[in-house]
């Protein structure tokens, strides 16, 4: 059964104000890349994970990375993907909690519903390829490969809350 993620959920961009989850999907699904800034593995996926989230850029979804950290640790970690992504900051993991993850780095799609519809955990490229087969199917829109040759090898990842 899908994650229905509490709609009261707040989403802190860099830029702009904090809004509700319910108020962030009301035209637009999400394609989530959640990370932990202060862990090696989602250092690791980054480059892949910006690849991936700049494939559905166009797309009828808004594409952002989830970094469970403040705004300037956010603004360190993810360097020049500030300027190219949406960006939400949890330093709480209110959001990472809400969503049901228990192992980061993740990659997840949310619908208008607000149900998970589709999450991969740790970094298996299997389970990321998935995650963008739903995604790429419900948008209509071209699956990125994954893996690429340049990708990390597969990892299990962290403790999503901590």
């Amino acid at each position: 059964m899908a994650t229905v993620v509490d709609g009261d959920v707040k989403l802190a961009p860099l830029t702009g104000e904090s809004r509700s989850l319910e108020e962030w999907v009301t035209t637009f699904h999400l394609a989530l890349v959640v990370l932990d800034p202060y862990t090696y593995e989602s250092s690791w996926i980054l480059p892949t994970a910006g690849r991936i989230l700049r494939v559905y850029a166009d797309a009828d979804c808004r594409t952002a990375f989830l970094v469970t950290c403040n705004a300037k640790d956010a603004r360190r970690f993810l360097g020049p993907w500030v300027d190219e992504l949406l960006v939400f900051t949890d330093p709480d993991r209110a959001a990472v909690k809400a969503m049901g993850l228990e192992t980061l780095p993740a990659f997840v799609h949310v619908n208008q519903a607000r149900a998970v519809e589709v999450k991969a955990e740790g970094w298996d490229p299997e389970e990321w390829r998935a995650v963008a087969q739903n995604l790429s199917t419900r948008m209509g829109w071209g699956a990125p490969t994954i893996p690429e040759a340049s990708d990390p090898a597969p990892f299990e990842g962290t403790p999503a809350l901590g």
